[in-house]
């Protein structure tokens, strides 16, 4: 090869890599700019402990108007009976849907929706007030044997709209691990799906007997919350999320035979997430 050639093809060459590295530098120096905001959604399962509570019972064509007082309910997890061989929502599931509005001072809303279930079974139950038109004050066993169940089986099931604000805590140089906490408080309604069994007066055999409701899904009064949530983000998009819950429900004019139902309690939660993050938004200014 001449001198000639050589130096036309390291002329080339030479001009190769000087356009390369412009073009690197000019990427560089108008890399996008992170959008505004943040979109997550979330899904979980969890366990609750509630407080005792008083469960009123008005049935006029039946002369009942009495209260069973000192309730004990508990949970039904699910999860811990195999996960993996039922449908994802059948156990104590929960899922969460937020927005960050502003990422720079991490203030969002959320969409925060718990499927929690309510049990008052098994237990002497004091019963107070007035069955088929007498006094009442005694003990009795309530229990699905007898005849008696008061479930929220399928969902006594809060739903709140939030206000979420996030403290960052950590965040590793190359922001493959971020470590957060959110905290998260709001209103909304309670969906519970109501099944149960109580006293019915027989007109014809002059004892007590149990009659069912017809069990459904209704909006059941209301309830408020607050939750403080330790949130561990890899590689930026997903995320695993450990929170702490308290929220206070009071269920009304739920639908029983003949009658309505009344009941408030608060409820402390344990839930524990899986969820995804992704930006969203205009871009930064």
């Amino acid at each position: 090869m001449k001198k000639r050639d050589i130096s036309k093809v390291t002329l080339i060459i030479l001009q190769l890599l000087f356009i390369g590295f412009s073009t690197q530098a000019q990427t560089t120096t108008t890399k996008k700019k992170p959008r505004t905001k943040e979109f997550y959604f979330s899904w979980g399962y969890n366990t609750e402990y509630y407080t005792h509570s008083i469960i009123h019972i008005d049935q006029p064509s039946l002369g009942n108007n009495y209260s069973f007082v000192d309730v004990k309910g508990h949970d039904h997890e699910g999860w811990n009976q195999g996960l993996f061989g039922q449908a994802i929502s059948i156990p104590q599931y929960n899922y969460r849907l937020g927005l960050i509005l502003n990422k720079e001072k991490d203030f969002g809303v959320e969409i925060n929706f718990d499927h929690t279930k309510f049990i008052f079974a098994d237990q002497g139950a004091h019963i107070v007030g007035t069955l088929g038109g007498r006094e009442v004050d005694s003990i009795i066993q309530f229990n699905a044997a007898n005849g008696f169940y008061y479930y929220l089986n399928n969902g006594a099931n809060f739903l709140l709209f939030n206000l979420v604000k996030r403290w960052h805590w950590y965040a590793s140089k190359n922001k493959n691990l971020k470590v957060d906490f959110l905290g998260k408080a709001g209103i909304g309604p309670v969906v519970p799906h109501v099944q149960d069994g109580f006293f019915l007066d027989s007109a014809t055999a002059g004892r007590l007997v149990e009659k069912p409701n017809d069990p459904h899904f209704q909006i059941g009064g209301w309830n408020i919350g607050a939750e403080g949530a330790i949130r561990a983000t890899f590689f930026k998009y997903v995320y695993l999320e450990y929170c702490n819950k308290f929220d206070y429900a009071r269920y009304s004019n739920l639908k029983i035979y003949e009658g309505t139902a009344k009941q408030a309690f608060a409820t402390y939660e344990f839930i524990l997430n899986l969820g995804f993050t992704f930006p969203v938004g205009g871009r930064e200014k």
